[in-house]
């Protein structure tokens, strides 16, 4: 008899090093899918851990290893906390993102470290990670990989919009779904707030209180980028390459201005994607940046629908969930309409403990 329901966790840790999400949640399958999200909680990052990851691709391959080790362990100790605070004695599998290292599709290459099996042997738990690799072999962009939760989870909108390190969309089309990376949202928003020793800009209040600077503006919405078509996707690479030696060049602008220049560039790219009455859903925490929010309604005729705080949160490591679930059961997770792979497949490692 086919197996109709799953309990899992889902783990993400996203490009804007908020800290490592959990979500235990259980999937039904009735015809279509439904989910019930039963826990969900951040683990911040410690100051030094997010310094380690912010600086792992400069380092050896003697020290990424000896991270890596690491933060495995780091993983294992915090799914172990959550399944303790929450009482979770059975699971299915721990679908984990883990945590990316580079991204560099045109080159044939990605890495997300923490995608190995020791995970499974210190969790006891069967764990399914590494989703983005065998894309980039079929020589897909190996990102977004959320579009197809976006399809099954939540049918009722026009189209996804993610609000986190990058912002990505994700809509169906003559019946395919397409997504792909908008540009970078809390990479750099983020950065400009540690300038100010502030870890975020809440709820865009120093953006709010800034000055638009119009040759930065100007430059940055200049990028080639966002006149490429899909499939296309971004890693922390391009922010460091292309929008980092530009924002460098106004470094004797205010900090705010930066920030409210960057918040108007950002918002005119994202609210471009959308038609007349489309009915969005806004996730990331991206989405409780009033500012940015507000800026993105001005320059869009689209309805935008900010859901509950566990949504908002959590979607990422839900559909991660999601897409361990369809591995387990031999399914597609993976689109090529959204990637540009060779063709569409299931996607990701199953270790056992």
């Amino acid at each position: 008899m086919e197996k109709k329901e799953y309990s899992v966790i889902g783990l993400m840790s996203g490009t804007s090093l908020d800290g490592i999400d959990l979500v235990y949640v259980h999937f039904t399958y009735n015809k279509e899918w439904y989910f019930n999200i039963k826990a969900a909680q951040t683990f911040e990052y410690s100051i030094e851990w997010v310094s380690t990851l912010q600086s792992l691709i400069t380092k050896s391959s003697q020290e990424i290893e000896f991270y890596e080790t690491e933060f495995i362990a780091l993983i294992s100790s915090t799914i172990q906390t959550f399944c303790k605070k929450y009482s979770i004695k059975y699971l299915d599998a721990v679908c984990s993102h883990g945590h990316t290292l580079f991204h560099q599709p045109e080159k044939g290459l990605t890495y997300q470290i923490g995608n190995k099996p020791e995970l499974a042997k210190l969790l006891g738990f069967p764990v399914v990670c590494d989703f983005r690799k065998q894309d980039v072999d079929f020589g897909g962009q190996g990102a977004p990989l959320v579009p197809i939760g976006d399809a099954l989870l939540f049918k009722e909108f026009n189209a996804c919009l993610n609000l986190g390190g990058f912002a990505n969309v994700s809509f169906t089309k003559n019946k395919k779904t397409i997504a792909y990376d908008i540009g970078a949202v809390n990479t750099v928003l983020n950065l400009l707030s540690l300038r100010l020793n502030k870890p975020f800009d809440e709820d865009g209040k120093l953006a709010r209180n800034g000055q638009c600077i119009t040759p930065l503006i100007n430059q940055l919405n200049a990028f080639d980028f966002y006149q490429k078509l899909p499939p296309k996707s971004l890693g922390i690479e391009w922010v460091n390459s292309f929008v980092i030696p530009v924002l460098n060049e106004f470094n004797t602008s205010k900090t705010e201005d930066l920030l409210t220049t960057y918040t108007l560039h950002i918002s005119k790219q994202i609210s471009q994607q959308f038609n007349l009455n489309d009915k969005v859903l806004v996730t990331g925490g991206g989405a409780k940046n009033t500012f940015l929010m507000e800026c993105i309604k001005k320059n869009s005729k689209a309805h935008f629908i900010i859901p509950n705080e566990q949504i908002i949160n959590f979607k990422e490591a839900l559909i991660f969930g999601f897409l361990g679930v369809l591995r387990l059961r031999s399914e597609i997770n993976c689109l090529a309409s959204v990637t540009g792979a060779s063709k569409d497949h299931c996607s990701g490692n199953i270790f056992y403990p």
